[in-house]
């Protein structure tokens, strides 16, 4: 813990990835998982969105060459899309350093939720690693004033007489938060019809209370455009499953925090927010699993629920500690006194696997 103040009083971040602070081993279990699920026999390619400063990509193509077979690491394809353009200039830098990594590694500066930036559909199997992007991915807000009026779009408006922001609620119209309801199931909530409904409804009356819920639009949108550009994508996602002394109202509301001087303070509202604070979602990984299921068209609102139709997708959810135990090489980072950072450090982490299965109607 010294040792990480150090770090990061040196460096004017808020927080290190794992994949940072546990180079290269982070890497290499995510390499390994790779290794043991994919089908060989065709052409590795990987695709990573948001990759930093390159150090996962290094580390699991480090990996592939010393581990794999020969084949697969000379017809190996890894591509970074990233949106920065000066984190993909030091991405290049990073996996540069390995002279035969080159060839086989190219930065696609895009925003990888931005459908035309993919071309064609691309029918071949590949892999997709998202660490730590789905917490900064963009979300929006639903407001109802007690527990059986309907929810509204919050919308944020500047006031020319006022010099802070205001929120505005209007009736849901965006297709996003629509979709995100629907697969919640969050409308239903609010019919009214059924007797549940009604007793709800009653003690609502009594005890009104407003809800705020923070939906994963921009996840929602990135994975539509993942499974429409690439179908037979295999998915990694690693990120936050809850935050510690989150202050902000709402349901899967995010921690926003500014730091000074080295030190780290939170806000109590995402509006006192301006410029320089940091905001991280934690991942609801039931919802992000019935998300991925949606995108690939197996679960559909107004599907038949008798039908037979198998899932597209073949999914897992592990804690970062059962992933790495089980893919990883966790006697690397284990102390002296048998303490793991690697295992016993962000214990507030999950990683989602996700595989298409052979289910194509």
């Amino acid at each position: 813990m010294q040792l990480l103040d150090k770090v990061y009083k040196q460096n004017e971040v808020s927080w290190f990835t794992p994949a940072e602070l546990f180079k290269p081993w982070y890497a290499h279990g995510i390499a390994e998982s790779i290794l043991r699920t994919a089908n060989l026999s065709v052409p590795l390619k990987i695709y990573e969105i948001g990759g930093g400063s390159g150090t996962c990509a290094k580390g699991i193509m480090d990996y592939l060459k010393l581990n794999a077979p020969t084949r697969v690491y000379n017809s190996l394809t890894y591509i970074s899309i990233e949106i920065s353009s000066s984190l993909a200039k030091k991405q290049m830098e990073t996996v540069g350093a390995v002279q035969s990594h080159l060839s086989r590694f190219r930065v696609e500066c895009r925003d990888a939720a931005n459908r035309s930036g993919w071309g064609e559909a691309d029918q071949q199997p590949c892999w997709v690693i998202m660490l730590e992007v789905l917490d900064n991915l963009p979300h929006d807000i639903i407001y109802s004033r007690d527990q059986f009026s309907p929810w509204m779009e919050v919308w944020v408006e500047k006031q020319a007489e006022r010099s802070e922001l205001c929120e505005l609620y209007k009736p849901v119209e965006d297709q996003l938060i629509s979709s995100c309801m629907e697969i919640l199931d969050l409308e239903k909530e609010s019919d009214g019809r059924t007797s549940a409904s009604l007793v709800r409804n009653v003690w609502a009356k009594v005890f009104p209370k407003p809800r705020r819920c923070w939906l994963p639009t921009g996840c929602l949108k990135l994975l539509e455009v993942l499974h429409g550009a690439l179908p037979k994508m295999s998915l990694i996602a690693s990120d936050f499953s809850y935050l510690p002394d989150v202050t902000v109202p709402g349901e899967r509301a995010p921690l926003v925090s500014s730091k000074r001087d080295g030190k780290s303070f939170d806000h109590k509202s995402y509006m006192d927010a301006k410029g320089d604070a940091d905001i991280f979602f934690p991942t609801d990984f039931w919802l992000l699993e019935r998300m991925d299921h949606h995108c690939s068209g197996w679960l559909k609102p107004d599907q038949d629920k008798s039908s037979k139709k198998g899932k597209k997708r073949r999914t897992l959810t592990l804690d970062t500690s059962s992933f790495m135990e089980e893919f990883g090489l966790p006697s690397k980072t284990r102390t002296k006194d048998g303490y793991n950072p690697l295992l016993d450090d962000f214990k507030n982490t999950k990683i989602y696997l996700s595989v298409p299965t052979h289910n194509t109607k």
